[in-house]
């Protein structure tokens, strides 16, 4: 269990985990589309550009790309997304894409983000786990107030979740075993490849992570070793004091 003496360090998905990705784009997404006089729901290219997520880390992830970071795959995704949503790129200029790539780096922690991570801190090592760069999740930290005791993740070890090296060489980096390590997470598919690397898991439930009809990680879908209704939960369960 994940409080057993050899447990040591609590490693975070960071989008929808800890932050609030969908609210925090299309807030910096309004204001865009007003300047400009696009006639598109904020929350529709929010989702649009999100989509693109995992099929631009399956290019690298399948040996196809070589790896680059998240900055760069998600001002291309931007492109993307706006051609989805009717909009010409090329229309805009590209510093005005650029700066606003970086609305990935502002996003709000949920409500129990902040107090639930710097409980966890006071007994255990803790860091994100994330396909986010190291610059991104520096940014967010500070902004955020994200308690984290060091950056780990994607760009450290070139790699993106869920393939097996992110988590192994993840561990490997903190001088650790895997059953010294428990991945934190709102989505099953990541915590079922930790799981296949050894690490211990618990589930974090974020409903409105994709907004009102979300359809997915509404439950555990494994016997996780913890499931938590939120941050706070997870750390009353872990002992935590408050």
């Amino acid at each position: 269990m994940i409080n057993s003496p050899e447990t040591k360090a609590l490693l975070f998905d960071v989008f929808g985990t800890v932050v609030d990705w969908r609210n925090g784009v299309a807030r910096e997404l309004r204001p865009f589309l007003s300047r400009h006089a696009l006639a598109v729901d904020a929350f529709e290219l929010a989702d649009a550009w999100r989509r693109q997520y995992s099929p631009a880390m399956e290019e690298i992830r399948s040996g196809r790309r070589p790896f680059v970071r998240l900055d760069v795959l998600h001002r291309e995704n931007l492109d993307k997304a706006l051609a989805e949503c009717g909009i010409n790129p090329g229309s805009i200029s590209a510093d005005e894409l650029d700066e606003l790539n970086f609305c990935w780096h502002r996003l709000d922690p949920w409500p129990d983000s902040v107090e639930g991570l710097l409980r966890l801190k006071r007994r255990f090592m803790i860091a994100p786990l994330s396909n986010g760069n190291i610059r991104l999740m520096l940014d967010m930290a500070k902004r955020a107030a994200l308690p984290w005791d060091a950056i780990l993740g994607a760009e450290l070890v070139r790699a993106y979740k869920p393939s097996p090296q992110v988590y192994t060489a993840t561990v490997e980096i903190l001088g650790l075993n895997p059953a010294d390590v428990c991945m934190v997470a709102a989505h099953n598919a990541d915590l079922a490849a930790a799981r296949r690397c050894g690490l211990t898991t618990a589930f974090i439930v974020r409903p409105t992570e994709h907004g009102p009809a979300q359809t997915s990680d509404l439950h555990a879908e494994q016997a996780w070793d913890f499931a938590a209704t939120d941050l706070n939960d997870l750390a009353t369960q872990l002992g935590c004091p408050t």
